[in-house]
């Protein structure tokens, strides 16, 4: 290779790298720990505490008065990266972390009720060693979200509500890149040097509708759509090598859109006896929306085009989320829960982002400390398949195996007024 990178070569390293980074190719799903405790199962129809707000407005019908709900998970991924053209390894590349969230839900009259949430929708992040010889499609990334979800709910008759509310997204990304083996082109002996770096931030704004059906006061369904948030990054570009904007270490801003994909579920709830209870959902996310990562900049040039940072095209499809649970009342103050999912892999895989097939098992408790104070408590673990995927970085194609599993738990305190 020569001693000094053609301008697309390097655009084109930072666009395998970015997706995983700018995407939000993992879908936070934990909005609540009874919810965790099911594999949040029934999730759009069981209505058990103002978390419902994450999932479906339209259950805020069923509360006869005002409730907050306060809930903490930890997620601890551990997943193991191998490169077994070079046999390096890199181990539990997915730091730990946690996930807050936050509901009111408050009746009006018999008719209505609002609400709001405060909660995250989508999250990633991922930490290789600055040395890894991969650097230039490894290196560290993050993205972290809110959504502040204001809410409101109708009651049409005994059976039938609807709910709407609007989203309010704010997303913060930070993405590193090195030069790894690339060391020696650039005249270094330091791996961990910088290749490009990219960080911003930016509000994106969307709309959730749902709708509920009593059948009876033993068995309900639930229908929720989340619509599309598209997020218009702009934020700053380092080139620290200088061979996409030509000058090393300059900083431009560039400027990124990304669409979250949209989301609808369908979840049912069935009271068997006094004591135990049934429940189930589909989940789809339309993760075929996102076809393009593209960043441009004024200061950019990409393969000969003016003003392109990089462009990549992306392969994602639409996937489902399929879980079943039960719910059993040991006692009139304690509740025992537990849950099965099977989560559809959404894209190819990705250093970023090791995405694969993944089966929750669940399992969680509610204690009823008064009439108007509950604490839920939730804990999973997440089984993905291992596998094996390339990436092209600048110095070949490289194979790469993934194994991993994750661990998560969650406290709840449900507060009625």
């Amino acid at each position: 290779m020569s001693k000094k990178l053609s301008r697309t070569a390097i655009a084109l390293a930072v666009a395998l790298a970015a997706p995983s980074a700018w995407s939000a190719g993992f879908q936070v799903s934990e909005h609540s720990a009874s919810g965790l405790g099911r594999a949040y199962a029934g999730d759009a129809a069981i209505a058990d505490n103002a978390s419902v707000i994450g999932r479906n407005p339209a259950q805020m019908t069923m509360f006869k008065e005002a409730q907050l709900s306060t809930a903490l998970h930890i997620v601890d991924p551990e997943i193991d990266i191998t490169d077994t053209s070079n046999n390096q390894k890199a181990s539990d590349v997915a730091p730990m972390q946690f996930v807050p969230a936050t509901y009111y839900v408050s009746p009006i009259n018999d008719k209505w009720a609002w609400g709001v949430g405060l909660y995250t929708v989508y999250g990633v992040a991922t930490d290789y060693p600055d040395a890894f010889e991969a650097g230039d499609v490894a290196g560290d990334t993050s993205l972290a979200s809110v959504n502040l979800n204001p809410s409101i709910a109708y009651r049409l008759n005994e059976q039938v509500s609807f709910g709407a509310g609007i989203n309010a997204v704010y997303a913060i990304a930070e993405l590193n890149r090195h030069i790894g083996a690339l060391a020696p082109t650039f005249e270094s002996d330091n791996f961990s040097e910088k290749l490009i770096s990219m960080e911003g931030d930016t509000w994106g704004f969307g709309w959730n509708v749902g709708a509920l059906f009593e059948l009876d006061k033993d068995n309900r369904f639930g229908i929720a759509y989340r619509s599309e948030v598209e997020l218009d990054f702009s934020g700053d570009f380092t080139d620290h090598q200088g061979s996409i904007t030509g000058t090393k270490g300059q900083v431009v801003t560039g400027d990124l859109s990304v669409p979250l994909p949209a989301v609808a579920e369908l979840s049912g709830f069935h009271q068997l006896n006094p004591s135990l209870a049934v429940h189930y959902s589909m989940m789809w996310s339309q993760w075929s929306s996102f076809t393009e990562l593209k960043a441009t900049s004024a200061q950019c040039t990409s393969d000969g085009v003016q003003g392109v940072c990089f462009d990549k095209q992306e392969d994602y499809e639409s996937v489902f989320r399929w879980s079943l649970g039960t719910t059993y009342d040991i006692s009139e103050d304690w509740t025992v829960r537990t849950g099965f999912a099977f989560d559809e892999k959404a894209g190819k895989s990705t250093l970023s982002i090791p995405d694969s097939d993944r089966y929750w098992f669940s399992a969680g408790a509610t204690y009823r400390y008064s009439p108007s104070l509950t604490f839920d408590a939730g804990v999973t673990y997440i089984a993905s398949k291992s596998g094996t995927f390339t990436e092209t970085s600048l110095t070949g194609e490289r194979t790469f195996s993934a194994k991993g599993a994750a661990y998560i738990g969650a406290m709840q305190a449900n507060y009625s007024f």
